[in-house]
């Protein structure tokens, strides 16, 4: 880590662990950041696919999923049997409860409640996302107005 100094960027030694613990697959190119003054935990039979980033102090809990390109930042609990999708990505200092569900791509910015499913940047509930999806995609299936406009 680094702080921020008179001179610049100064260098603050991580001073945590990685505890990984039983049963657990990390994939190719994947990086776990060691904690800063606590340890990073990955809980036993959690299996993280490739290319994922795993900040500094995260807790991840007991058998979850997590699929390629996932970012995990910083300080963040993630709870037992969470399930993330390729390139979805939680900011630092939430939690994520027990049994949840992240959509790929979605990015959740505040707490995530257990059992939810999210979906969507900023994520939301997935039956909220989905209907904004649709009413999205009615939009722009509209004939043009009779306004004179014409379709490239």
């Amino acid at each position: 880590g680094f702080a921020m100094g008179r001179d610049g960027h100064l260098k603050v030694p991580q001073i945590g662990r990685v505890i990984v613990q039983d049963d657990v697959e990390i994939g190719a190119n994947s990086c776990i950041d060691r904690g800063a003054l606590k340890d990073t935990i990955i809980g036993e039979g959690t299996k993280i696919d490739n290319l994922v980033q795993i900040g500094h102090n995260v807790i991840i809990g007991r058998h979850c999923v997590i699929v390629g390109q996932v970012g995990i930042s910083g300080s963040t609990e993630v709870g037992d049997f969470v399930v993330m999708g390729g390139q979805a990505g939680l900011v630092g200092h939430i939690k994520v409860g027990a049994g949840a569900q992240i959509a790929g791509g979605s990015h959740a910015k505040d707490d995530v409640p257990a059992g939810a499913r999210m979906g969507g940047t900023p994520a939301r509930p997935f039956r909220e996302w989905a209907r904004e999806i649709a009413a999205i995609r009615r939009l722009a299936n509209r004939h043009p107005s009779s306004s004179g406009g014409t379709e490239d």
